[in-house]
């Protein structure tokens, strides 16, 4: 038998793998840094101005801002799980619940902000829908049976499921869509693989090794 002569890659064949070698390189370093120069810039607006220590110091130190705002946030999450805390929320919430719009615009971000936060994976199933159309499908969020007046006149014995559907690479805005039960995969991942999923665009797959 005879070898086969393995054919010599072209200059231009190695400048392609090269190019796109070093796109595969600069595209996660391009995103990070990106990502951080823009946390920079908005970091200064994250607290007021009349605290904020750059204003008072001789020099900028960058990301301060954030570092004050997520150690401010992280101490207020402390003071709310302590009885004192608490009886404050309670008494905010019950204010808030006296007034229209605001109560409605509390009580929905508040149960989104509890669904995406919550410890509980059992309620976040993760589903397979096709969406926008047939044959294009979609991960979202099933976030529980949809009840009440849109159940009874849409669902016609049919189990309507209310799933979100994530934008990337942010998830935490998307479409809301109400899809028979019949219609969804439901998948074994949990909430963090799914959110890692759609925030890298596809590029960290659940279950990969």
């Amino acid at each position: 038998m005879s070898k086969l002569n393995k054919q010599k890659p072209t200059f231009l064949s190695k400048i392609r793998t090269y190019f796109l070698t070093g796109v595969v390189v600069l595209i996660p370093i391009g995103i990070t840094v990106y990502l951080t120069i823009l946390i920079m810039s908005i970091s200064p607006s994250l607290i007021p101005s009349s605290i904020n220590p750059n204003k008072y110091l001789p020099f900028n130190i960058p990301g301060l801002e954030f570092l004050i705002a997520f150690i401010i946030i992280t101490l207020i999450g402390m003071i709310s799980l302590t009885f004192i805390g608490r009886t404050l929320l309670a008494f905010g919430q019950r204010i808030l619940n006296k007034i229209p719009i605001l109560r409605t615009i509390y009580n929905g971000v508040g149960q989104l902000t509890k669904n995406f936060t919550s410890g509980n994976n059992k309620s976040k199933k993760i589903v397979l829908v096709e969406y926008p159309r047939k044959g294009i499908w979609s991960i979202g969020f099933a976030t529980g049976a949809n009840k009440g007046e849109i159940a009874t006149k849409k669902g016609k014995g049919k189990k309507l499921i209310n799933v979100f559907i994530p934008t990337t690479p942010n998830p935490t805005s998307g479409f809301l869509l109400m899809v028979p039960n019949k219609d969804l995969i439901y998948l074994n991942m949990n909430f963090e693989e799914a959110s890692k999923f759609i925030m890298s665009a596809g590029s960290i797959n659940p279950g990969s090794k």
